[in-house]
């Protein structure tokens, strides 16, 4: 009689249906008939009946799967106690393939965690897992709630546990031992020879289970919790975490049918609000089946996070509840750092920040941090990183927080700030090592995650949106020296990426900052930044106003450094105005100053502003010596490249082709080599305007396509590259 896997293959084939097409047929996963066409699993008669109907084979392939092939099975014969998935279990194609094949792997690997954090689908998943592979586990399936986790409910006992797992294997209650050692040996007993599967669901611990997970057997064991449970030594693990957002918007759909939102647009920014969160999303989708909200009225609840919590609750679910369930079952010590947590802005914190907010030394925070990482309240990644889901933030914000007394919280956010403060000097002090910086007062800080320029800007890269949180919350909180210091550090930074909206809002809430201080050398120097950026926006109109400000605080504060800088970008102002006559006037008195000084990259400054104005009026000698002096002189290979693009910019006013083209394309290399896309599309752009000016347009279109490709903004209001470049003349 042939074997009954190479029979299946031989049948598929000869139809031409691919392994994936038959999975869809009888509802096994492909891995799974992959293993029977290959002998590496036992069949049942269900499955052996759906492959013989699929395959049109009039009983032959059931023929030869004999009822004698299997053992005879014990009491609990073949009960499928799995619960309803419903209709409504959405995506999770490539976890339930995993989670499926790793049931279907060797005996030793018997047990298995699936945990996530509440309200992740992780009991859903299980279930359909074990659905899915059931035809291998001929002695049943069965499920049990341990209730870990359950809101108002009493969880079971390891014996509770072992008692009810008796009786379903169909053991009496006269046979049952009295004491729990004797109920796991019988369990043991009676598991050891039995292929089945047992969902464990809602378990708070592996005490709860260990009796029945200790056994030699080769049934699967397959737990669900809100905990990594760690000390299942033995057990593999399988992390749930949030639908891919595609998947959270069909899921809504799904359970809301015809109620759901028509508008695409909607439907994701009630998802997204939702954090993806599978509880979340099938509470909004019963809210739209029960009637009573629009979508933009329900959506914009959820945006609201003082109501958003609100929002997720049908009267019989709610995500608040879930979470409490979680966060009460905690100590003290880590209920306080999940509440402190919520200070940090929404975004992973550093190692050193959590420490900062926790107020404790490395060992213990990382020992505290470690317990909310194992039931699933935050996310620890490989840095060492903590991060906590957006509706996990808004609970721990709302019920969390308010249980720490408002002197710790304060001193919390305290150290927060002047840890971050003191990063991003250090960050500033290697990227831009000879820029002016306020003092703070504050220590260097331990522990810097960095070492060089490029490590500092790397670290500014990514934790900008942090930092420029934190200047509104250090603003919030009346910490107003530490709001415009960490402003006025990231100016540089800001400068550098051109990030001007982040620039100017971070800047603005610093101006209102110091004045609050009383402080005018540092509302001096805020105004100052402002009237750049607002050059940079292209409005030089705004930024003669903001520096004309300065220099009125700076002359209240006696500080005859700020007065001179704010002059230098006055002059800038001016000039992009096109008062080019009072900037040179301007900047030939600042350049006085700054060589009197020593200032030496603000001589570079002042130097390639004197080459833009002179060539604004002509007096191309006076701005190539300029242009040429600053170029000698740059510091920072940042400077070097600015420098180089005004030099080359020059011989371009002029008329020199060959001069012009020469410097851009080594302004080009400079640029690259520091790290500026900007000064490189500009650099580029120059010598496309070259070409272009030689009457060559095919190389032009050539080098404007090459700049065009960096994406960033050349403003034709502050860059005469990019005003050559748009002339109606060279329309594309």
């Amino acid at each position: 009689m042939p074997d009954f896997g190479a029979e299946l293959k031989r049948r598929r084939m000869s139809v031409g249906m691919s392994l994936t097409g038959l999975a869809a047929s009888v509802h096994f996963t492909k891995g799974y008939l992959s293993k029977v066409e290959n002998g590496k699993v036992r069949v049942n008669r269900d499955l052996a009946k759906a492959c013989d109907l699929a395959l049109g084979a009039g009983g032959e392939l059931l023929a030869l799967v004999a009822e004698s092939a299997f053992p005879a099975r014990r009491s609990a014969g073949g009960i499928v106690g799995l619960p309803d998935n419903g209709r409504y279990f959405v995506g999770r194609e490539t976890e339930l393939e995993a989670l499926s094949a790793l049931l279907l792997g060797p005996d030793e690997a018997r047990v298995g965690v699936v945990h996530g954090m509440a309200g992740a689908g992780k009991t859903a998943l299980a279930v359909a897992a074990a659905r899915q592979v059931a035809g291998a586990f001929p002695d049943g399936c069965l499920f049990f709630d341990l209730r870990g986790h359950t809101p108002g409910a009493v969880e079971l006992s390891p014996g509770e546990a072992l008692h009810r797992l008796l009786r379903l294997l169909d053991v009496s209650a006269e046979q049952l031992p009295a004491d729990e050692d004797g109920l796991a040996n019988l369990v043991r007993d009676q598991l050891r020879g039995r292929r089945m599967i047992l969902v464990l669901d809602n378990v708070r611990s592996a005490e709860q289970i260990r009796a029945i997970a200790d056994g030699e057997t080769s049934s699967r064991i397959l737990v669900t919790s809100r905990g990594r449970l760690p000390a299942l030594d033995d057990a593999w693990h399988f992390p749930v975490g949030v639908l891919p957002l595609g998947d959270a918007v069909r899921l809504l759909r799904s359970v809301a049918g015809d109620h759901a939102p028509d508008d695409d647009t909607v439907a994701t920014g009630i998802v997204r609000h939702c954090g993806q969160l599978p509880l979340a999303v099938r509470i909004v989708a019963a809210r739209f089946v029960a009637g009573g909200w629009t979508a933009a009225q329900l959506r914009d609840r959820l945006a609201d996070e003082t109501t958003r919590l609100g929002a997720l609750e049908d009267g019989e679910r709610s995500v608040a509840t879930a979470f409490a369930v979680s966060y009460e079952a905690l100590p003290g010590d880590q209920q306080r750092l999940l509440g402190l947590l919520s200070l940090h802005p929404a975004a992973a914190a550093e190692t050193g920040a959590v420490e900062a907010l926790a107020g404790l030394g490395a060992g213990e925070t990382d020992r505290l941090v470690d317990r909310l990482h194992d039931a699933h309240l935050v996310v620890r990644d490989e840095r060492g990183y903590v991060e906590l889901h957006d509706l996990m933030r808004t609970f721990a914000a709302k019920h969390a927080l308010p249980q720490v007394p408002p002197d710790d919280r304060e001193a919390a956010v305290r150290r927060l700030v002047e840890h971050l403060v003191a990063l991003a000097v250090a960050a500033d002090e290697l990227a831009e090592p000879h820029r002016f910086r306020p003092a703070t007062g504050l220590p260097a800080p331990a522990g810097v995650p960095f070492s060089d320029a490029d490590g500092a800007l790397a670290w500014l890269g990514a934790q900008w949106p942090a930092l420029a949180d934190i200047v509104d919350s250090a603003a919030r909180h009346r910490l107003y020296d530490r709001c415009w210091q960490l402003a006025f550090v990231l100016r540089a930074f800001f400068f550098r990426e051109r990030l001007l909206e982040p620039w100017i809002r971070t800047h603005e809430r610093a101006l209102e900052a110091a004045r609050a201080a009383g402080d005018p050398g540092a509302t001096g120097m805020i105004l100052n930044n402002l009237g750049m950026a607002h050059v940079e926006s292209g409005r030089p109109g705004d930024a003669v106003r903001f520096h004309q400000q300065a220099q009125e605080q700076f002359a209240l504060a006696r500080d005859d450094r700020g007065a001179i800088d704010a002059l230098s970008s006055l002059a800038w102002a001016r000039l992009y105005r096109g008062e080019a006559e009072p900037a040179v006037a301007d900047l030939t008195t600042v350049l006085a100053g700054y060589r009197r000084t020593g200032r030496t990259r603000n001589v570079v400054i002042a130097l390639r502003g004197l080459a833009l104005a002179s060539a604004a009026l002509d007096r191309f000698p006076e701005a190539l010596a300029a242009a040429q002096e600053a170029t000698r002189l740059a510091q920072l290979p940042v400077d070097l490249a600015m420098s180089v693009n005004c030099e080359a910019w020059v011989h371009f006013r002029a008329g020199h082709w060959d001069e012009a083209a020469r410097s851009y394309r080594r302004a080009a290399e400079v640029a690259d080599d520091a790290g500026s896309e900007y000064e490189r599309a500009r650099a580029l752009t120059g010598r496309g305007n070259t070409a272009a000016a030689r009457g060559d347009r095919p190389e032009a279109r050539r080098w404007w396509a090459e700049a065009a490709a960096y994406r960033v903004k050349l403003d034709p209001a502050v860059l005469g590259e990019a005003e050559y470049r748009n002339r109606p003349a060279f329309a594309e």
